[in-house]
């Protein structure tokens, strides 16, 4: 009986954390990255008219920050998919990036190009698609480094602040990139380590 009652503590205990940490996730979180240009495997899509139609952008005003919906799909899975819509023309979809659940980081379309990833915000911005491991959305913390870096060293390249990078969900109202949409303080603080990340430039 005495061991029954103290598996049933742990076992609250643990359902607490987990809790905690659905709540609180990403809080916190911090990285000490600068904004240089971080190593990025450059495999362009086809110019194709699905994924990526060759049409030159109207200068680059945001950056988009999505997630991939697909728990656990790798950054070359999603690639090889953008790519395979010229074959399969299910859809129209593309990112200009894509980083990794370790971290890496795939340009699939060029940032002077348009990609099919935030409708009328298509023209004027460059968008970086998030690979997840779960259905929350939570980003691994190799992913997340890279993101900070990323995004930082984008803003630097355009000339543009933290304030200018937006979730997909502020242009259309889609639930995208999930976790930063259900947790505003997470994404407080990722455009924060953005922002920290160019003030180390």
């Amino acid at each position: 009986m005495r061991y029954m009652r103290a598996g049933i503590l742990i076992l609250a205990a643990l359902s607490i954390l987990l809790a905690v940490r659905m709540i609180f996730a990403q809080d916190g979180r911090s990285v000490s990255v600068d904004a240089s240009e971080p190593e990025i495997d450059v495999q362009l899509l086809d110019v194709n008219p699905y994924s990526r139609p060759g049409i030159q952008s109207d200068g680059i005003n945001g950056i988009v920050i999505h997630y991939t919906a697909n728990p656990g799909s790798t950054a070359q899975e999603n690639r090889d998919y953008f790519n395979g819509l010229q074959y399969s023309q299910e859809t129209e979809a593309s990112s200009n990036f894509i980083v990794g659940l370790d971290g890496e980081i795939i340009q699939c379309v060029p940032t002077w190009e348009v990609a099919y990833a935030s409708n009328e915000r298509n023209n004027d911005t460059v968008s970086i698609e998030v690979c997840h491991p779960s259905e929350d959305g939570y980003f691994t913390d190799e992913t997340y480094r890279s993101l900070v870096q990323l995004t930082a060293w984008l803003c630097v390249k355009f000339g543009l602040t933290e304030e200018s990078v937006i979730r997909h969900y502020d242009v259309t109202g889609k639930i995208c990139p999930k976790y930063f949409v259900e947790h505003e303080n997470a994404w407080t603080e990722f455009r924060e380590n953005v922002a920290a990340a160019m003030a180390r430039t």
